[in-house]
């Protein structure tokens, strides 16, 4: 993905990217909706960019458009954190004055009023096993009345229903742990844990991790939701 954000920023015969999970088929991503501005987002992003204040962490910023807008349009301190160095370059050269390349498990020094975790948010927890470890870093680097936004979408609907409305899930695990696999021109990334979660199972990790939840917005079946610490 970081190559596909370089070729299109450099206009070096970008390509759309695809990408598809072990439970579903190729799909196209174009490589341009990265670069999309704040009236081409969709609403879950808009209400969290809208209601992000102070200092803030942007985890998982891709091509930076999330961090690019709350510094320019809201004039907030905000940093781009992302695994891809390619992708933090791109952030840097589009203006954004603060991006770090790091695995937000291995970051640290500062705390935030704001982490904003958007486009399937949950999906950098990769699996329930492990959520906890990624909640509890979450934690350390929230100010005391700071806030978490993060998205995500509950996938029932992409498993079979029987004519008595009960729904075909694997036997083992949780039907959100999904393996995501990306593909750009000849390459393609090794398959990686990406954890989707209704916002039940969410709210159970969360609060037994020293969070109050809320529910901010529901679009079909994704949502927004805002993590504060319990006093």
């Amino acid at each position: 993905m970081g190559q596909a954000i370089w070729d299109y920023f450099h206009n070096e015969n970008p390509e759309d990217l695809q990408t598809e999970t072990s439970i579903s088929e190729l799909d196209e991503l174009p490589v341009e909706y990265l670069f999309r501005d704040f009236k081409s987002m969709n609403i879950i992003e808009r209400k969290a960019l809208q209601a992000s204040s102070g200092k803030v962490l942007d985890v998982g910023a891709g091509a930076g458009s999330h961090s690019l807008y709350l510094q320019n349009e809201r004039n907030l301190n905000v940093t781009a954190l992302d695994i891809s160095p390619k992708s933090v370059e791109v952030c840097k050269l589009r203006g954004i004055k603060q991006a770090v390349v790091e695995n937000i498990l291995n970051f640290s020094g500062e705390t935030y009023d704001t982490i904003l975790l958007l486009m399937n948010g949950t999906g950098i927890f990769q699996s329930l096993k492990v959520i906890d470890i990624y909640l509890q870093k979450l934690h350390s680097l929230l100010n005391k009345n700071g806030q978490i936004l993060i998205d995500s979408t509950d996938i029932i609907y992409m498993f079979d229903v029987d004519k008595d409305g009960g729904v075909y899930i694997p036997a083992e695990g949780y039907y959100g742990e999904l393996d995501y696999i990306v593909h750009y021109k000849d390459q393609s990334e090794d398959p990686i844990k990406w954890l989707y979660l209704d916002f039940n199972t969410l709210k159970n990790a969360v609060e037994n991790n020293g969070f109050i939840i809320e529910k901010v917005v529901q679009d079909e079946y994704s949502y927004l939701a805002k993590l504060t610490k319990k006093n």
